[in-house]
């Protein structure tokens, strides 16, 4: 009796994943519809019934303690003998393709308003040659003629009971009941082929840094023209030179002269709304917030958008002429009751007296 180990080329302490790849490897070398040979066939099903042992936790522990091999131990019995023994019949060739990951980076603007963007993908789409049949155009799959469709092969073992008949995925087809003789010549029989499309993504309006959108059945088409995966879009929000974001609040700073700050003036800015005025009150301190309603970013699954909020920074002059001075000079002996002291320190950028 072969070492099950041997014939899949590893060592006694391979990890799972380890016995899985190189099951993979040997069945796409020795697959019938791959290599035809009488020889190939046996060492594909050795490699299968190996597998199938090894790949198993439960008959892969039974197996290396010197129990049953091929799984089938005191448990299969009773199956066989109790109504869990017999044939499940084929499977299908076509499996759920793998969920795909895409990240996107937004601008504020986009962000703000929500965006429809088209964004070219690499993934796997439905092999328009075979139409996803894995077959060449003009053939199709044929019914295996070992299992004779069934998708199953019957075995007869000898145990403590006497023989019993135990069920099995036949090893010449992988336990879909039919082989391919003439896989397609553009997909390689695998139904689907790698190309570049193009996603539609409708991105709402207030989406966040981080947030991940979920696209159902926009991944990757799967083997056997199966049912495609879903695709998963990460958002990342590129930084603003001016603007930042807290919530649904879009944030900004404006230096206002001092001279302004203390007599009040009108300015124009810029904004993702088009330019607009905003009242700079007279008496305005650093760190005293204007609000403008409105003009934030969207608010997420929800109608409106949040506030826009304007922190003031009076800038002081650091040269001044003579004449200046003197000026200064001047309004400081008409504020001869202001003095310096220390305040109350307020935490966060924007805890300033709001206004607007």
């Amino acid at each position: 009796m072969s070492d099950h180990y041997e014939t899949l080329g590893l060592q006694r302490n391979a990890s799972s994943e380890e016995i899985k790849k190189a099951y993979r490897k040997l069945a796409r070398e020795l697959h019938p519809d791959v290599n035809p040979s009488e020889e190939a066939q046996e060492r594909f099903k050795s490699v299968t019934h190996a597998y199938e042992v090894l790949g198993d936790e439960q008959s892969r522990r039974s197996y290396d303690s010197g129990g049953s091999d091929g799984g089938f131990g005191f448990g299969d019995i009773f199956e066989t003998f109790f109504g869990g023994g017999g044939s499940r019949g084929p499977r299908s060739r076509a499996e759920r393709g793998q969920d795909a990951l895409l990240r996107v980076e937004l601008t504020f603007e986009e962000a703000i308003f929500g965006v429809e963007k088209s964004i070219p993908v690499d993934t796997a789409v439905l092999c328009e040659t075979c139409n996803g049949t894995c077959a060449k155009p003009g053939t199709s799959a044929q019914v295996c003629d070992i299992c004779r469709g069934a998708g199953q092969v019957q075995t007869q073992v000898r145990s403590l009971l006497g023989s019993v008949i135990t069920s099995s995925p036949c090893g010449s087809c992988r336990g879909y009941g039919h082989i391919i003789p003439e896989p397609c010549l553009s997909c390689r029989g695998q139904g689907r082929v790698r190309a570049r499309r193009d996603i539609e993504l409708k991105i709402p309006a207030g989406v966040e840094d981080g947030l991940r959108l979920q696209l159902a059945g926009s991944g990757e088409v799967g083997f056997g023209g199966g049912p495609s995966g879903d695709l998963y879009v990460d958002i990342s929000l590129a930084p603003h030179q001016y603007f930042s974001r807290n919530g649904d609040e879009l944030l900004c700073e404006l230096e206002v002269p001092l001279h302004d700050a203390v007599l009040g003036t009108m300015v124009k800015i810029e904004t993702f709304d088009g330019e607009i005025e905003l009242q700079v009150p007279a008496g305005s301190q650093s760190g005293d917030v204007i609000t403008v309603k409105g003009k934030g970013f969207g608010r997420l699954r929800q109608s409106g958008r949040g506030d826009l909020l304007v922190s003031i920074q009076v800038r002081i002059p650091n040269k001044l002429d003579s004449k200046q001075k003197e000026l200064f000079r001047t309004l400081a002996g008409y504020r001869k009751s202001d003095a310096a002291g220390l305040v109350a320190r307020k935490s966060g950028s924007f805890q300033g007296r709001r206004r607007g």
